[in-house]
């Protein structure tokens, strides 16, 4: 009894075929826009011969800053600290080792959505004594409608780009294959306390003023959102 063969079937071609070639472009978007958070640190100081003095001193500081900040309410969407530190100082001279001073830092972050309440704050924090601030550092949120239209943009600049290169040769796109992410990108990552910084201020080691200091006029700084996409696409037969 003959057996019948069994057709094994033609895996498509990589490159697509005559009747139904294949098209991969990048679609690309780059946007522009205000952010939506600043982050600040602030790192309140203490000093003084006596441990326990130094301890006394930084704790009525920290709490300073950290009662100053509370008060501009739903302005500030995040209030974290951070390290805290008593460290004894040694003297240089003489046999044996004698503790000179005690030096005492803690470290706050402050994150505000309030961007003139963020240039009253800053500058009334500064004003505090032997306390230091620093920043602000500009950023989107994690789930900013911002990366959202990136992506969009960048699919339909993709679709419209397949779209020209088919019509260039006399055909039109007949099916998507393959939708790829290969990254949406806000501004840098955070380094310690926020994204790329942009110094504000320095460091601010000044004992409080007779009268309060103007408020700093921060001008925010724009961020840059990144997508990227590739799409294969099939096309109708070119007219060549």
């Amino acid at each position: 009894m003959d057996e019948t063969p069994t057709e094994t079937p033609t895996p498509n071609a990589p490159y697509g075929t005559p009747q139904a070639p294949r098209l991969a472009v990048r679609g690309e978007a780059h946007l522009e826009v205000d952010p939506e958070l600043a982050r600040i640190g602030v790192t309140v100081s203490a000093r003084g011969s006596d441990r326990r003095e130094a301890l006394g001193d930084l704790t009525r500081r920290n709490t300073t800053a950290l009662d100053l900040i509370k008060t501009y309410g739903e302005a500030v969407e995040k209030l974290e600290t951070g390290a805290f530190s008593i460290t004894p100082e040694l003297t240089k001279r003489g046999k044996g080792e004698r503790i000179r001073t005690y030096h005492g830092r803690v470290h706050i972050t402050a994150e505000l959505t309030d961007f003139t309440a963020l240039g009253e704050l800053t500058t009334r924090l500064a004003d505090l004594d032997l306390t230091r601030v620093d920043g602000p550092w500009w950023s989107l949120r994690p789930t900013s409608p911002a990366y959202a239209t990136a992506r969009q943009q960048a699919v339909k600049e993709a679709v419209q780009r397949a779209r020209e290169y088919a019509q260039a040769i006399g055909a039109d796109l007949a099916a998507l294959l393959e939708l790829a992410d290969i990254g949406a990108e806000g501004p840098a990552p955070f380094n310690g306390y926020g994204g790329a910084p942009r110094a504000m201020g320095r460091a601010a080691y000044a004992g409080a003023a007779d009268t309060e200091a103007a408020p700093l006029d921060l001008e925010p700084e724009r961020q840059h959102v990144y997508a990227n996409v590739n799409a294969r696409f099939t096309m109708t037969p070119p007219t060549l």
